[in-house]
């Protein structure tokens, strides 16, 4: 080869031999929000600026589910990419597998610096917690939910529990009187300028809006037309959505943010416990939209999540797919994005062709069962057995019985699963069955 056509070789040789583009990723996960309270949702009286330009640069989903109506087990299949049994947590109050390759793992393996800031709620033992699953840092407490300015987690009767959890990696810390929810966002930001020179991984897991209900009076005043309940609730979603913001305008001012993924999504539907709501009333401020049920259950309302994938570097410009999604393709679908394999036994799906080509759902059929409840939903066929709708009322907590027992909706006719149509299509009924059957008895027990 002669020394010109060398030379003019060499740029497509190292352009072959550069390693492709590891974009950041921030993937955002809040707690107990309602379908109906954003603003790109559609939400009436809350505002969300910063969520909503998210959108407008971004992929909106409105078939996106989570994997469980509560809390643990939504975050087990987000992390593991598989359903929450097969993750090792089928139901709150279980921990994460030592061991499991986590998203986390596989991206801090990769090159990436890995950060867990907020809720982990997957473990509090030396070998379950962040630390001892891929993130090197971790801000944030290990249960279920902490008071907003306290950091200690508490229960009344009968369990009595009350203890301080706020850590910085193992180490616990005091912050006595600081917001939390501001404290993530600091954290966030913090983390991103630490690693300007590498990628990053932020799970930045806000437990706003979960109860208590805390929220600062400048965000309580932006509301102060809404009845109280709802006001402290939106001030909490918009202490997050200022969050959203600052954590998009840190990138940007690194000239990163064209190469940063964003992922939003709730881990459930809105709540109806009295913890969350006043005087120890069923809570009524969270709004699951044209959706039935609440947090708990397996009709919509509870896990039918709002759910967002921007990024500006693929794509610029609001756009809505309504192919059917599921938390668990979080891990795939951001393995796809970072040019990593994923591990072989995930249950979820690369979501990138269908958000940024046009491709269909690569899901055929997708599955729950929590709390006694079953469910399947394939295309727009929906069957529901033993559900419960938690809706706050004595009847919301039993399971419906008689005929409606198990039922089928059309979802593309009937959102709000309002009726029954189990008399009307039998064979339907005794097909999704017989598919929900299937896929529980591969399921650990």
């Amino acid at each position: 080869m002669s020394r010109r056509a060398f030379l003019g070789s060499a740029p497509l040789a190292a352009a072959a031999q550069r390693p492709p583009l590891q974009p950041n990723v921030v993937l955002i996960v809040v707690d107990d929000l309602g379908a109906g309270d954003l603003g790109f949702q559609g939400s009436p009286d809350i505002r969300t600026p910063n969520l909503d330009a998210l959108a407008a640069d971004g992929v909106r989903f409105t078939n996106w589910y989570s994997n469980a109506p509560v809390c643990a087990p939504a975050r087990a299949s987000i992390l593991t990419g598989m359903y929450p049994a097969r993750a090792g947590v089928p139901a709150n109050r279980r921990a994460l597998t030592p061991g499991t390759r986590t998203l986390a793992r596989l991206l801090r393996d990769a090159g990436y610096a890995t950060a867990c800031i907020g809720k982990w709620h997957l473990g509090d033992t030396e070998d379950t917690v962040p630390n001892a699953h891929g993130f090197q840092y971790f801000y944030g407490f290990h249960s279920g939910c902490v008071d907003f300015y306290s950091h200690r987690f508490y229960w009344g009767e009968p369990a009595r529990a009350n203890f301080h959890d706020l850590w910085r990696n193992r180490e616990e810390i005091f912050e006595d009187g600081q917001y939390l929810t501001t404290r993530i966002t600091e954290e966030s930001g913090r983390f991103l300028e630490r690693h300007r020179g590498q990628p990053c991984f932020l799970y930045a897991a806000y437990n706003a809006p979960h109860y208590p209900m805390h929220a600062p009076d400048a965000y309580t005043r932006r509301f102060a037309h809404l009845p109280l309940e709802r006001r402290i609730y939106a001030a909490m979603i918009a202490a997050v959505d200022d969050g959203v913001g600052v954590i998009r305008e840190t990138l940007r001012a690194q000239n990163r943010l064209e190469e940063t993924l964003f992922i939003f999504v709730s881990d459930n539907g809105a709540t109806t416990e009295r913890r969350a709501g006043l005087d120890q009333k069923p809570a009524t401020a969270g709004s699951s939209g044209k959706y039935r049920g609440y947090k708990f259950s397996l009709f919509d309302g509870g896990m039918h999540v709002p759910a967002l994938i921007s990024w500006t570097g693929r794509h610029t410009g609001a756009k809505t797919v309504h192919e059917v999604a599921m938390s668990m393709d979080i891990l795939p679908t951001v393995c796809a994005a970072a040019h990593i394999a994923p591990p072989d036994e995930v249950d979820g799906r690369n979501l990138l062709p269908v958000a940024f080509e046009g491709a269909p759902s690569p899901h055929e059929a997708i599955f729950w069962e929590s709390g006694g409840q079953k469910a399947v939903r394939k295309g727009p066929w929906k069957l529901v057995v033993d559900g419960r709708t938690f809706d706050g009322t004595p009847a919301g907590s039993k399971p419906l019985a008689g005929v409606d027992a198990m039922w089928l909706s059309n979802l593309d006719e009937d959102p709000g699963e309002s009726r029954n149509l189990r008399a009307w299509e039998p064979r339907l009924v005794d097909e999704l069955a017989t598919a929900l059957e299937s896929w529980r008895g591969k399921q650990p027990r």
